[in-house]
C-alpha cells in the first residue's frame, strides 16, 4: 500500500488539537492519552514531537501569543497609539483562548512568540525615549492589565436573578441582574476605560521623562 502523501502526525497538528481541547474543556483535558485518541494515533508517537504534557501546553500558549499583532511597533505609530492597538489585539487573542491564560501568566520562558512579543514592546518603548527600567515596567504592567481582563468577565459574574439583590442588603445593585445579558458590551467598555486611564498616566510620566532628560 502506498504511503500517505502527508505524515499522519505533525507538531502543528498536535498543537492545534491540544488548543481545541483547552478551549473546549480546560487545561485538565489535555493528556497524552486523550490527545492520541483525538489524533487517531498511538500515545508513544506523540513523544517524537513533545516529551511531556507541559511541553505541549507551552506550545499551545505560544501559538496563542503568535496571534497577537505586533505590526504597530514597526510602522511608525506613536508609542501610545502602538500600546493601545497592541493591547486590543493581545486581549482579543486571550479572549478567544481564555483557558490558556494561566500558562501564559507564567511568562514567556523560552517560547519564541512570547519572547518576540516582549522584545517588540520593550524595543519600541526604548526607541520612543523611555528609560530601559521604565520600558520594562511598562511591558509588565500592560501584561498584568491585559491578562487580568482576560481571566474572567466582570459582568458575567452577576446572576440574572433580581431576587439575589435584595435592596435591603444591596441598595445600589438594583440593576445588577441585567449585567450578564450585556456582558460583552460592559466588559469591552471597562477594558477601554482602564486602558485609556493607564495610557493617560503613562503619558504624564513620559512628559516628566522628557523634562528630566
Amino acid at each position: 500500500m502506498a504511503r500517505p502523501r502527508k505524515p499522519l502526525l505533525s507538531t502543528d497538528r498536535i498543537v492545534e488539537t491540544a488548543r481545541g481541547l483547552v478551549d473546549a474543556e480546560g487545561l485538565a483535558a489535555v493528556s497524552t492519552r486523550r490527545l492520541a485518541a483525538e489524533l487517531g494515533v498511538s500515545g508513544p508517537s506523540l513523544y517524537n514531537h513533545f516529551r511531556t504534557k507541559d511541553e505541549i501546553l507551552e506550545a499551545v500558549a505560544d501559538s496563542v501569543s503568535s496571534q497577537v499583532d505586533l505590526s504597530m511597533f514597526e510602522d511608525g505609530r506613536h508609542w501610545r497609539t502602538a500600546l493601545h492597538d497592541w493591547a486590543v489585539s493581545y486581549r482579543a487573542a486571550l479572549r478567544d483562548h481564555p483557558n490558556i491564560v494561566p500558562v501564559l501568566a507564567h511568562g514567556p520562558g523560552r517560547r519564541p512568540a512570547g519572547l518576540r512579543l516582549a522584545d517588540a514592546v520593550y524595543g519600541a518603548m526604548v526607541a520612543a525615549g523611555w528609560p530601559p527600567a521604565q520600558a520594562t515596567s511598562i511591558g509588565a504592567l500592560m501584561r498584568y492589565f491585559v491578562m487580568g481582563s482576560a481571566l474572567g468577565s466582570f459582568a458575567g459574574g452577576f446572576v440574572d436573578d433580581a431576587s439575589a439583590y435584595d435592596p435591603a442588603d444591596y441598595p445600589h445593585l438594583g440593576q445588577a441582574h441585567l449585567l450578564a445579558e450585556r456582558q460583552e458590551k460592559i466588559d469591552e467598555r471597562a477594558f477601554e476605560t482602564g486602558l485609556r486611564a493607564l495610557l493617560d498616566g503613562l503619558a504624564q510620566q513620559y512628559e516628566q521623562v522628557g523634562r528630566t532628560a
